[in-house]
This record gives structure tokens, sequence and C-alpha cells, in this order.
């Protein structure tokens, strides 16, 4: 066998591919067991969609490689959706990179603009990605505290206060996965100054902005974000495309073009039908946003009573496809995800998946059905 590399010893299979093989064993098992845990939309993209996909299949000319930087239509679909719903501008020509999906992107940006050595500020608690690209570049992981005393928002005057001559790329993630936490203009503000006078890239996360959220808010909306901001965004959650892989990076010309030095090396453009349908998605008018949080403020009422079931408190105005409920003081989150797995038949996430200070939480999926959620309140029962 011949060994890995070095940059490997520090990254570990992703938590969900790993316990989603053992849920899948349980099920083979006979083990009657409800995903509760991960963030995958079950329900399907507009119609529309799929009819603009369909529509493609059978033309001539569309099964060759496609643009690195995606159809000239897609941009503008892009550029049309952040100026309706964001009020940012956007040159649709260099400052819009479509991905294949937003965690293509997260490395992109990070082979793009990091060394060996050099150092990322990662939220704790965060999307692992953030932390595992890091590590395979060999550049360090700085994590910075979110917690529920600060609103979930880093300590800029504390982190000021700390060396950060070596970091590079700053990770935030608002509306924030696993917290549901959204973003104010100030913080967006204060980040920006923050990044100017440290020398830091800054990147947005954003792909929960619509879900549950009426108030959706990109970084870019702030004067002189582009100077030293990059936002990602896909079309995962908005519009039920997970599997699609369709994401976008926005930004600055420079530092698009950086990005994709990177991109245009690594792989090729996206199949012409799945270019249209994205872009039908992004023409869809606004009923598409209020029916969809409809079918999820049911679930979510759902998962509250899940959550106070297990004697949770959670924040009533956070946003996205998930609840973050904080354990009673003496519950460990790992052994009472485990408890709820091996003895009913309940899969969900640990808030310690998304680092140190998750601990003491569990993340409770909305991407299931009504019916599955009163299954999973009839199991819980049985706890009392």
């Amino acid at each position: 066998m011949i060994a890995k590399s070095n940059r490997l010893q520090q990254v570990q299979e992703y938590y969900f591919s790993r316990k989603l093989r053992e849920v899948r064993q349980l099920k083979a098992e006979g083990k009657p067991i409800i995903n509760i845990g991960i963030g995958s939309p079950d329900l399907d993209p507009p119609l529309s969609v799929s009819r603009a996909m369909v529509a493609t299949i059978e033309q001539n000319h569309i099964h060759g490689y496609q643009s690195y930087q995606g159809l000239p239509e897609f941009r503008d679909a892009i550029t049309n959706f952040y100026l309706r719903h964001f009020d940012v501008a956007l040159n649709p020509k260099n400052e819009i990179l479509p991905l294949m999906g937003s965690k293509e992107g997260i490395m992109h940006i990070s082979m793009a603009f990091l060394n060996a050595g050099d150092e990322v500020l990662i939220p704790n608690p965060g999307y692992p990605t953030y932390t595992s690209v890091t590590n395979l570049l060999e550049a360090k992981p700085v994590y910075y505290d979110l917690n529920d005393k600060n609103d979930w928002f880093p300590d800029l005057e504390a982190l000021s206060k700390t060396n950060l001559s070596n970091v590079k790329l700053m990770w935030i993630n608002y509306p924030h996965m696993p917290t549901g936490k959204n973003a104010t203009k100030k913080l967006f503000k204060d980040l920006i100054a923050f990044a100017k006078k440290h020398k830091i890239l800054l990147v947005n996360d954003n792909p929960y902005s619509f879900i549950l959220n009426e108030k959706p808010l990109s970084i870019l909306s702030i004067k002189g974000a582009k100077e030293v901001a990059l936002e990602l965004n896909s079309l995962s959650k908005t519009f039920n495309m997970a599997g699609w892989r369709v994401g976008m990076l926005l930004g600055s010309s420079e530092h698009i073009k950086t990005v994709l030095q990177v991109k245009s090396n690594m792989d090729s453009g996206m199949f012409y039908g799945i270019q249209q349908g994205a872009i039908a998605a992004l023409q869809t008018d606004d009923s598409w946003f209020k029916n969809l949080n409809n079918i999820y403020k049911k679930r979510r009422n759902m998962a509250w009573q899940i959550a106070e079931m297990l004697n949770c408190t959670f924040d009533k105005e956070a946003s996205g496809l998930f609840v973050w409920a904080k354990l009673p003081p003496d519950k460990n989150a790992e052994q009472v995800a485990d408890e709820l797995l091996y003895k009913y038949d309940i899969f969900l996430a640990p808030g310690t998946i998304f680092g140190s200070n998750g601990e003491g939480y569990i993340r409770i999926s909305l991407c299931v059905t009504e019916e599955v959620l009163q299954e999973v309140l009839i199991r819980i029962s049985k706890l009392n």
C-alpha cells in the first residue's frame, strides 16, 4: 500500500459521509432509522426548472464542453437575481463565476489565495469543510469563537488584540449554519472595516438567505465590500437543487479572475441543460419563496416540539433549514445523539461536529415531511 500524502494526516472523512454509511448499515439490518440530521432538501425544484432542462436535452450542439465562466445568459440571470433580492449591482462579464456547487468554491478560493503556513480564521461552530480544506492546503486553521452570549457574532475587538499578521482569509457564514443566526448590516460593516484594517480576504458563505428569512442580506450590499469581500451562494437550498451542483462566486473582477485561474485548471464548464435550469430557477417569482417557507414553517413548529420534548431551548428568530437546540446543562451532545440513534432509531446531528462550541447543542433538520417529524415525536415521547 502506497502511503497517503502528509496533507491527509489532519483530514478525516466528512462526518456525514461516515455517519450516513453507518445509518445505511443499520437500515440494512432492519432498523427503522429516521434521519433528521442532514440538510438535503426533500422537496422538488420549481417545475419551470425541470421543464427548462428537458427542453434542452434533444437540442443540437449542447453536449460539448461549456465555458468555465458559464453561459452569458446564466451570468445575466445571477446579476438580475442579486439586484432584485439583495440590491447588489454586479458586472456579469467579470464579477460572477458560476460553480459546480459552493463547496467547490471553498476549495477554489482557498487554492487561489492561500500558501502553506498561511492562517485562516474559521468560525467555531461552523461548516466543517472550512477546516478540512484549510488543512488539505497545509494552511493553519485559527478558530474564532461564536456563542449565544455574543449572539453568535464574532468578537472583533478581541480578535483585533490577537496576532493577525499571518491571517490571509476569514470565513463567515450568515445566515449562520448551524445556528441560523442572521447578520445585521452593522455586523457586515464592522467585518469589512476589520478586514481592511488587517488586510484579510473576507468570504461570506450565503446559501440560506431565503429559508425562513424575510430580509435576505448580502455582504456585497455594504459600501466598500468588494475591496475585501467575496460571497458564495448556491441554488441547493433556495430552489431544492442540491444534487444539481449549481453555485456561484461573486466579487470584484480581480478576485474573480484569481479564482478562475484555479477553476479553469481543475474542471470544465457546467452542462448546458443544468445552466438553463438554473436560469429558470433564478427567474422564479416571489411566490416560490412564500410557498416554500409556508412548508418549512409547519415543519419548524414540529421541530420545536421535538426540541421541547428533549428539554431544549432554541431561538425562534433563527433562519435556515435547521433548528439549533440547546440541551440541558447536564447533557452531552454526542451522548444524546447516540442514545437517540441506537435506542430510538432517530439520527440527528450533535453540535460538536461543527466545533467545540457546539457542545451542549443538537441540530434538527427540516428536510423531512411532517409525517416523519410526527413519528419522531411519537418515538421521543417514550423517553419521558
